[in-house]
């Protein structure tokens, strides 16, 4: 599988290489295709892919030119060995070949690899219970620092929702609280943003004794690290103990996407309209350092900050609420950020100071004083520009009209 990994990239490489270097004119699917079938004949590492992977690497290459074209993404580059995250597509559900072996485990070919056994998490469409609108259509094998996982391509006929009788909900994101919901019913995961000396908890999803552990990893490779002189290769002790670290990374990951995962699939059963802030979270987490001539203040509490809104996954969280709420029945919305966190929710007054604290809201009209949880209050606030007709963008599931291919959006001079 590490073969086939490393050969789809390097083939991801030589096309971009071979892509960018042939003029406009001469670029083609079927003279890339011809490139790559003979690169699979003269290089014999390269190989080792399956025809078919190999075919899928040149599908989602062209998909991403696509992508860049219609303006949906940057353009495609080069994918370097250390950071990319190794995977091999199998396009065809025909090749799989899947069986259940029992409760927990299943059995599936893999292409030039042979028969696998896999951890059988969800019900899959084989056997008896797969059709022309219910069936596997292919699979990924992607590897992270826990091993091998494989992800299956269902295509499948679902029935269009009701519309979802719930209330509306306004959602305030957060550090102290993750999820700050306008009823009150906020959901936290019981993991603090902060450790004892004030300072930010990047490992909060692991307990005490994975915490000590991890501790002594980095102290080990710190230790391993400082033997090795500069151009050196990295020694295979020290790889080792890299692996051991990011293994517990990832498990922390995990335990963050299972907690997302319970939290928004509750909501999004719950709640017939979700209404969330518009975050520009690039802008939140730029760093305060400054320049030489401008330098920044407060640094480190900054930094901090940053770290602490980046392990939330904000972007994550709504990303779910959306698809969720659309296979629920209900609609999710965004309204403008500025303001919610200082207006108060029950006079409607900003008045400057009325957020005292990171968790403390005071409104400091005389006419109300109105105390109370400061995302608490900007939950509510979230939803009465919602109810005022404050949205930015359609509803999940609504129609988009996009701009036609060839036709350049309308600049103004």
């Amino acid at each position: 599988m590490d073969d086939q990994a490393h050969a789809a990239r390097t083939m991801w490489n030589c096309l971009h290489d071979w892509w960018t270097m042939l003029p406009k004119q001469k670029r083609s699917l079927a003279a890339a295709d011809a490139a790559i079938r003979q690169a699979r004949k003269e290089i014999d590492w390269l190989g080792v892919l399956p025809a078919q992977a190999a075919q899928a690497v040149l599908k989602t290459y062209f998909q991403a030119w696509k992508n860049c074209w219609d303006h949906h993404a940057d353009a495609p580059n080069f994918k370097a060995r250390l950071h990319t995250v190794m995977s091999v597509d199998i396009p065809q559900g025909r090749d799989l070949n899947i069986t259940r072996v029992h409760r927990r485990w299943g059995m599936a070919n893999i292409p030039k690899i042979g028969r696998i056994r896999f951890r059988w998490t969800k019900d899959l469409p084989v056997g008896r219970h797969a059709d022309t609108d219910n069936r596997i259509t292919g699979a990924r094998l992607v590897k992270d620092a826990l091993g091998w996982h494989i992800a299956f391509r269902v295509q499948t006929l679902e029935p269009k929702p009701e519309p979802h009788p719930g209330p509306e909900v306004g959602i305030d994101v957060g550090v102290t609280v993750p999820l700050a919901l306008s009823d009150e019913n906020h959901q936290d995961h019981g993991r603090p943003a902060r450790t004892r000396d004030g300072t930010a908890d990047r490992d909060k999803w692991l307990n005490a004794d994975e915490k000590a552990k991890l501790l002594r990893l980095q102290q080990r490779a710190a230790h391993r690290k400082s033997f090795g002189r500069p151009g050196q290769k990295t020694s295979n002790r020290l790889r080792a103990t890299y692996d051991q670290i990011a293994s517990l990374r990832a498990r922390a990951k995990r335990r963050a996407t299972d907690w997302q995962h319970r939290t928004t699939t509750q909501l999004a059963r719950t709640c017939g309209v979700i209404v969330v802030e518009q975050l520009d979270i690039t802008n939140m987490t730029k760093s305060a350092r400054g320049t030489v001539q401008e330098p920044g203040t407060r640094v480190a509490q900054k930094s901090g900050l940053n770290r602490s809104i980046s392990q939330e996954a904000w972007a994550r969280t709504i990303t779910m609420l959306t698809y969720k709420t659309a296979r629920q029945g209900g609609t999710l919305h965004k309204v403008p950020a500025p303001g919610t966190s200082q207006r108060c929710s029950a006079c409607g007054a900003t008045t400057p100071g009325n957020r005292e604290s990171q968790a403390v809201f005071v409104c400091k009209n005389e006419d109300c004083g109105w105390p109370g949880n400061a995302d608490h209050n900007a939950g509510r606030n979230i939803l009465h520009l919602y109810r005022m007709g404050h949205t930015l963008i359609p509803a999940a599931g609504s129609a988009v009209v996009r701009r036609p291919r060839g036709v350049k959006p309308a600049t103004e001079r």
